[in-house]
Formats: structure tokens, C-alpha cells, sequence
């Protein structure tokens, strides 16, 4: 039976708030999960050092990641990512209606892959929904329809 691990890593800043992107490989690690969805990643980002958080993490767990930016500044890039060492076909990759007149929404997106373990394929969808119940259900219903899911 396969094996799914889902992590909001933060941008890999833990409650101590120390960077390591080590502790979070060997958090990842102790599980031996097949399948990883990350949430939270900086990749170039200045604050973080400038580190791919998700091909940082994927090569100490000696898997490939497929990352999805939610948001862009610049060459900096923030988003999910799915990992692992399995065969692995980007479906579809892209952004998330938000909902207008909220300050403080962050861009999201969703990223969905599917992997092969043993011969069987495996759809993966990894997003990290709004924390609006109203841009929540809004992107839940994109998901589910055309072009996602439902398409």
C-alpha cells in the first residue's frame, strides 16, 4: 500500500523559528512516505536564503519534485510541490480564483500529478486552500469542475 505524506512546512521555519530545511527531510524521512505534498515552499526566495526549498528537500529524501509557484515576486517563487521517487506525469499545474476586496489573500494554485507505484497510476492533487471560507469553497468548486476534476 502506498504511502502519502502531506506537510505545510512553512517555508521550512519551524515553531522555534529556526530555518532548517534539514529537520524538515529528516521529519519527512522517518515516515518513508512514496508520495510527499508540500505546502509552504520558498524557492529563491531572499528570506530563506535563496534555497529551493522543494529540490532541497527532494534530494535528501532522494526524490524528484515537481513544484508549482502560487506566487511570484520577481525571480522569487512561493508554492507547493509533490515529491517522490516514483514515475511521475504532470497533469496540470495552475492558479486558483481568489475572491476580490479581502487584503491580506495570498495567491493560490494547485498542482496535480499523476505517479505510478507497482503498475498502478495514481492521481495526486496538492493545494493549499485560502483561509477565506468563501475563497475556500470557491476554489474547492473550481477543483472539482472543468478542467480540473470535473473536466
Amino acid at each position: 500500500m502506498p504511502r502519502l505524506l502531506t506537510y505545510n512546512v512553512h517555508r521550512c521555519v519551524g515553531t522555534d523559528r529556526r530555518l532548517d530545511v534539514d529537520r524538515i527531510v529528516a521529519v519527512i524521512g522517518e515516515h518513508e512516505p512514496d508520495i510527499v505534498c508540500l505546502q509552504e515552499l520558498d524557492v529563491g526566495r531572499a528570506r530563506t536564503g535563496g534555497v529551493d526549498q522543494a529540490q532541497a528537500i527532494a534530494a535528501g529524501l532522494a526524490m524528484t519534485s515537481r513544484f508549482h509557484p502560487a506566487m511570484r515576486v520577481e525571480a522569487e517563487l512561493y508554492g507547493d510541490a509533490i515529491l517522490t521517487p516514483h514515475p511521475e506525469r504532470l497533469i496540470r499545474a495552475d492558479s486558483l480564483p481568489s475572491v476580490r476586496g479581502v487584503p491580506g489573500l495570498e495567491p493560490r494554485g494547485a498542482i496535480w500529478s499523476e505517479i505510478e507505484i507497482a503498475g498502478v497510476r495514481i492521481n495526486v492533487l496538492n493545494t493549499h486552500l485560502g483561509l477565506v471560507p468563501r475563497e475556500q469553497r470557491l476554489q474547492a468548486a473550481a477543483l472539482a469542475g472543468a478542467g480540473w476534476l470535473g473536466g
